[in-house]
């Protein structure tokens, strides 16, 4: 009479309670292993490679107690198998890649495979090799779900840490809270910064945005912040050199419409001049449809004077008109003559008794000291704008020097 079948359950608690006793020397082989094979994991600190111990040794006890419950059925699922990274804080994801991780949990099965015929009868192995093969599945399923969930849980705070510094800047409140909190966001930018303003893109989520933003910023080799406040999209960029060369890189990623950039300023402490600009210039844009994208703040003058903004009016006045004043005397003269003649040097010159190349020679000094160019039709009306402005002014005292955040570029 043949020998009756061992009991499947009984075999499993049986090899369980092998695989029990062989935890700690399983967990140390591991351990070893990672110690001798893997670079990653010599290179971290004594106190987080304690904690990835106690993942490895959670790792072997959870399958050992799964296998001896109900582990060994097919198609059963590992309960304990998110759990075993319970063991260590919710930090060490941080310190430990998704692919570490993945390498951890690689050797980890291979140490166990590898040691099973030591510890188990023959019988036994065969069992425990199909089980450890689905709890290895299991165990990957999990990994991917706790760095999914602490990637989108700090995906979220970042996107709102980074709107809270951009609503900042707009507002003009960035204290040193603000700056450290962009430092926090990657913020490394100790260079110029300007701001760049258009119309949020339809169809394209946040995140997506921002990330193409950051990753053409960075290969641009500037920093980038932003935000979307309505249907305004908002893109700080830090370590600016060229105003409007950097704008170019991030100008295919707004929606239709004009984008605007707004002046230097010397930091993100101060970005909130180029806000300023850039919020009222996006504002006046609608009145030069045929504005270049991006265009520049400052090349929105005249209109930002006709919305009401009273910086650049001021603008006008102190580094365009009472610097010609400031000058030279004709040089005013001799500008608005020109303009009165409709841009004909000869009719100013009959009309100010002078030859026509001393017009020219005037005009030129107009253009040095403005960085507007009276025979350019654009400049010509932004400088008759400055001479309308003056002149309501009443004022005739020299203009301050110019600065950086004022510069006509």
């Amino acid at each position: 009479m043949p020998p009756a079948a061992a009991d499947p359950s009984e075999q499993r608690r049986r090899a369980a309670a092998r695989l029990l006793r062989a935890t700690g020397a399983l967990s140390t082989a591991a351990t070893a292993r990672m110690d001798a094979s893997v670079p990653w994991f010599r290179e971290l600190s004594a106190e987080d490679r304690s904690w990835v111990g106690l993942i490895v040794q959670a790792g072997v006890r959870g399958f050992v107690e799964w296998y001896g419950a109900d582990g060994g059925t097919p198609g059963s699922g590992p309960a304990l198998a998110g759990s075993i990274f319970e063991a260590a804080p919710r930090t060490l994801a941080g310190v430990i890649t998704l692919g570490q991780t993945v390498d951890l949990v690689r050797l980890s099965i291979e140490v166990v495979e590898s040691n099973v015929d030591s510890v188990l009868e023959p019988e036994e192995a065969v069992d425990v090799l199909a089980a450890l093969l689905r709890y290895a599945r299991e165990i990957a399923f999990a990994t991917a779900e706790v760095y999914a969930r602490a990637a989108e849980v700090r995906g979220a705070w970042d996107a709102r840490l980074e709107a809270l510094v951009v609503d900042s800047v707009l507002r003009a409140e960035a204290d040193e809270t603000v700056l450290s909190r962009a430092s926090a966001l990657g913020w490394t930018a100790r260079g110029r910064v300007v701001v760049v303003l258009g119309s949020a893109p339809a169809r394209r989520t946040e995140t997506d945005l921002f990330d193409e933003a950051r990753r053409r910023a960075r290969a641009a080799g500037t920093d980038a912040l932003c935000a979307v406040q309505g249907e305004r999209l908002v893109v700080i960029l830090g370590g600016v050199e060229d105003p409007r060369a950097a704008a170019d890189v991030v100008v295919g990623l707004f929606g239709e419409g004009p984008v605007v950039v707004g002046p230097v300023a010397g930091s993100l402490a101060e970005a909130h001049v180029s806000a300023r600009a850039a919020v009222s210039a996006l504002r006046a844009a609608s009145g030069w449809p045929e504005a270049p994208r991006p265009v520049l703040a400052n090349e929105l003058l005249p209109e930002r004077v006709l919305v009401g903004d009273g910086h650049a009016r001021r603008h006008l006045v102190e580094d365009v008109y009472l610097r010609l004043v400031g000058a030279r005397g004709t040089l005013v003269e001799t500008l608005a003559a020109y303009l009165a003649a409709g841009g004909s040097i000869e009719g100013a010159a009959r009309a100010l008794f002078v030859h026509a190349n001393t017009v020219r020679y005037r005009l030129r000094q107009v253009a040095d000291l403005t960085g507007y160019a009276p025979g350019e039709p654009r400049d010509a009306f932004t400088l008759e704008m400055a001479l309308v402005l003056g002149r309501q002014s009443g004022r005739r005292t020299p203009a301050r020097p110019a600065s950086d955040t004022t510069t006509h570029l």
